[in-house]
């Protein structure tokens, strides 16, 4: 503040915010301003409801279901069910969450995927062994004619060991 007094301020100059006799705060004569914003987005119930299982919130999943906010069975526009995100998030606890509260371990994605083929594609032996206790077909074909077996990376040797003719 080097040059703040260097000039002479006339007596009949007025500041709106300060009277230059007593130094109080003039009253404010703005109007208050709303902290609300002026717009909120809402998404869909099972926009959100992706968004949790993706995130693996299982508290959440729970809610939604229990409130029946959401059908497990719904195709979502990433061409996908519930259990196939669940699976792709390579959660456990999500797909046995999802299943005890009804999801199809059957269900096929636009693409003719089940979860078993999702989790042999990408290398989830312990979500494979979990959809095969449960009876999930080796012998499904997506729209390709592949079927789980097909789709496992050579490099995962637990996967090739579980699906070697007779162990499964």
């Amino acid at each position: 503040m080097k040059y703040y007094n260097q000039y002479p301020v006339p007596e009949n100059v007025r500041y709106s915010r300060y009277s230059r006799k007593d130094c109080s705060p003039a009253p404010c004569t703005r109007s208050k301003v709303s902290l609300k914003p002026a717009r909120s987005v809402h998404f869909p119930n099972d926009i959100v409801f992706q968004d949790h299982v993706r995130e693996g919130d299982l508290e959440q999943i729970g809610r939604f279901i229990r409130a029946r906010k959401v059908h497990l069975n719904t195709i979502y526009p990433s061409g996908m069910a519930a259990i196939h995100e669940a699976v792709l998030s390579g959660n456990l606890e999500c797909v046995k969450l999802l299943v005890k509260y009804g999801a199809d371990i059957h269900q096929r994605d636009e693409e003719g995927w089940t979860p078993l083929h999702m989790a042999c594609s990408d290398s989830f032996p312990h979500i494979a062994r979990y959809l095969l206790s449960l009876g999930a077909s080796v012998d499904a074909e997506n729209e390709c004619g592949e079927k789980p077996a097909d789709l496992i990376d050579p490099d995962c040797k637990e996967l090739v060991k579980m699906f070697e003719v007779g162990c499964v």
